[in-house]
Parts: structure tokens; sequence; C-alpha cells
């Protein structure tokens, strides 16, 4: 990798001329990807803002962390290829990579592994806020106000001026979001909550919370607690997504760690974001059995119609989304060793894929099968259900996006987020009484 593009001098700039003035903007380069337009002196140059809804064009930091190229369908880990990780390497492992920037040695990785199993339990009066919710609060509301309330409980790890107290509370985050979330399903069902198991991996340890009950041994499935592995490194980290952007934006004000996730998982739970698996269900349900699936397909491609194929295509890769071969390949190997026979929801979605991936209109507009439409069929295999769908998505993100937030918070030269805007609304005017008030 090349050296900072902020700290690089630019070799090329771009000419602009307004208002009879000549202004010079910086282009920078970074180590992939396409060359970034420099605009942070734009204002002061020109008082000229620029116009960017959903922020398409605009790159609102410089990271090292996570790289995609949409169009060849690449994405990468602190440079490697995501392929690779899944196939060779494991959750932890990848979390490493992903918080220091390096594979771990042997020894590193035993204190790694250490340092967060340490941490997997949470404090006892925590259970106390569980209480608080109705038995069929959504999982991810409470995910949302119980990560929040970490900060009510660590205040050791709440300077995030102190570099040690940083990297305990990204080893507490880490550590404690499976804790959470097997809490909050276990909450769902009227169970006793599970308590930690150390000498389990990551993986098996989260299947052991959800599924494991004090009157039964439970048995990790080896082939489901891998899947799981997974599943966790190919949603680790994904650039500048919406819930990564509001944990920086949050952390840019000087939030504590704590708030700054339950931030992220708030954004995460909206559908267009972290429900896009869910929606494939939804979908499948509403085309029923696979002698419909011509109907609908017919349907997603008229533009007047509303229908869309859920789990196809995505706004980033025009092509295919390196993570779902990989999610595939995983999601046959949970139906064969679950022995899932004649099932028709996994049926038709198998039918659904076939014939998207032999059709022209979709090979044409490259509307591969994405991670999502993989993943919601490998939970539902698990017994998993809907409602946890996104939960899952969170504590596999979670790890990107702590890496993320320590990046900000070391950058000397970060700024708290202050997005501009164009004013439309009514220009100045006198305040009236009611009396006169019309």
């Amino acid at each position: 990798m090349t050296s900072s593009a902020a700290n690089t001098a630019p070799q090329k700039k771009a000419i602009l001329h307004y208002n009879g003035k000549v202004i010079d903007l910086p282009i920078l380069q970074g180590s992939c990807g396409p060359e970034v337009l420099d605009i942070r002196n734009l204002y002061n140059e020109t008082g000229l803002f620029t116009f960017d809804p959903g922020f398409t064009a605009t790159a609102s930091c410089e990271s090292k962390i996570t790289f995609i190229d949409g169009e060849e369908g690449v994405l990468l880990y602190r440079g490697y290829h995501i392929q690779e990780l899944a196939e060779h390497s494991n959750f932890m492992e990848v979390a490493y990579l992903l918080l220091y920037g390096d594979l771990p040695t042997e020894a590193q990785r035993g204190d790694f592994i250490r340092n967060v199993t340490t941490h997997t339990m949470v404090h006892e009066q925590i259970t106390s806020f569980f209480r608080g919710f109705r038995r069929d609060a959504h999982p991810m509301a409470i995910m949302v106000g119980v990560v929040g309330a970490l900060s009510a409980f660590y205040h050791d790890s709440l300077d995030i001026n102190d570099p040690v107290q940083r990297e305990i509370a990204s080893y507490r985050l880490v550590a404690k979001i499976p804790t959470l979330a097997a809490m909050a399903y276990k909450y769902s069902l009227g169970q006793p909550f599970i308590f930690p198991l150390n000498k389990l991996s990551y993986a098996e340890n989260f299947l052991h919370m959800m599924f494991a009950v004090p009157c039964e041994e439970y048995h990790v499935n080896p082939i489901l607690s891998r899947a799981i592995d997974r599943i966790f490194i190919l949603h680790a980290d994904h650039e500048q997504n919406a819930s990564t952007s509001t944990v920086r934006l949050a952390g840019s004000s000087g939030a504590n760690p704590f708030a700054c996730i339950a931030s992220g998982i708030a954004a995460l739970w909206g559908p267009a974001h972290g429900g896009a698996n869910e929606a494939v269900l939804n979908m499948l349900a509403e085309i029923e059995y696979p002698g419909n699936i011509q109907k609908f397909i017919a349907k997603a491609k008229d533009k007047n119609d509303p229908f869309r194929l859920m789990g196809f295509g995505h706004r980033v890769y025009k092509n295919y989304d390196p993570r779902a071969t990989i999610m595939r390949e995983t999601c046959y190997d949970v139906l064969k060793e679950l022995n899932i026979k004649d099932n028709p929801l996994f049926d038709l979605a198998m039918e659904l894929e076939h014939i998207a991936m032999n059709d022209e209109y979709f090979i044409e507009r490259k509307l591969y099968p994405n991670v999502d439409f993989y993943s919601g069929i490998i939970f539902k295999a698990l017994g998993i259900p809907v409602s946890m769908f996104t939960v899952l998505f969170a504590i596999a993100r979670t790890v990107g996006w702590v890496a993320q937030w320590k990046e900000m918070i070391a950058d000397p030269t970060q700024k708290i987020g202050r997005p501009r805007q164009l004013y439309t609304g009514i220009e100045s005017r006198k305040y009236k009484p009611v009396s006169e008030r019309k």
C-alpha cells in the first residue's frame, strides 16, 4: 500500500473557473480506486458548497481498512481478498486484521482471543434492562437500547483520548455484542439467559448462547458454526456504508464508543440497509411456489410494476458480489448438513436462483444473487427467526464499526461532521402576533 493520500503531494489538479476567479482543486490518489477531487477549500475560495444527496460522489474520510471495486466485484480487508479470508481464516483472525492492520502471529492471535473472551460476560444488572422490554419487542430495538446502556456500566473505558481505554472498549464491544444478541433472543422466548463458554470459538459460543438450555447438554455442530463464522467474516466491514458512516459521524462529536456503536445498530436496522435478507424471505413467501416464478420474473422486468426481485444486484457491485459466491457454497453446505430435502421455501429459492442466473435479462444487467439472498436462507435453515437476521448482521459488523471508529479517533485531521445543505425554504419574514395571523 502506498502512503496516506492526504499526506501525499498531489500530482494533478483540476481548474475551476468561477465568477472571474481561477481556483486550483488538488486531485488525490489513493492506493486503490479512482482519483479524488479535494474540495476542502472550495467554500473559502468561492463561497460555494457542493450538492451530493446520499454522498454517492463524496469521500467523507480517508481510510486504510476496506476497499471495494464494484465494477470488478472486489472486496479487500486491509488488502486481503474476501474470498481468501473466508476460505482460509476465521472471524477472530479477521477481527484482529481489521482492528490492527495485519493478520496476527500465533502469539498475537492467542492473546487477542484471550482478551476478547475475558469480556464476553455482561454486568448482572444489565439483565434487568431486558425485563423492561415487552416480550415481543424487536431484538434490534433491544440492541439499540442495551448497547448504548453499556456506557453506564463501564466507566473505565469511556475516555476516547486514552489509547488504553479505547482498546478495552474495543474488546468489550466485540465480546459482548453476541452475548447481548443471544439474550435478546432468549428473552423473546421466555427462556433463561445462557452464559458464554469461553472454551468455545466466537461462532460456537454464539450458537451455544442462542440454542442451549440449562436442562440439556448442547453440542455445537462444526459445519453450522463454520457457516456462522463465514457469515461473520463476510459482513465484518464494507467501507463507508450508512451504518459505518453513522458510527463515524457520532464518533466525530467525541461520543463514547458504546453510544457510537448503538448509533450504528440503529442505522443498520433500516430496511434499506440491514433488512435485505428479511426482504428476500418475504419475497419468496409472496412468490409462494415454483410454478409462480416465471410470472414474478415477468413482473420484475416490467418497469411499470413495483415488484422487485429482492436479493439480486447491489448498489455498489456492478458485477457478481464476491461474498455471494462464498455464501452460496455455505448455503449448500448447511442445507446438506441439516438434510433438508423437499422444503418448499428452499426449493423455491434454488429454482429462482437457477432461472435468474440463466435469464439474459438478469445477465445483461448483472443482477446476480447477492449475499443477502443466501444468508436469509441459511438463517432460516438454522432456525433463527426473521427478527434476528439483522441482529446477526450487527454482531459481524461491530468489529468493522470499532475499527473505523478507532481509525477516526486516531486521525489528527479529523473534525466533527457537519454536512451543509441546499436551503429551499421561505426567506426571512417578520413575526406576527396570533391576532394578526389569517
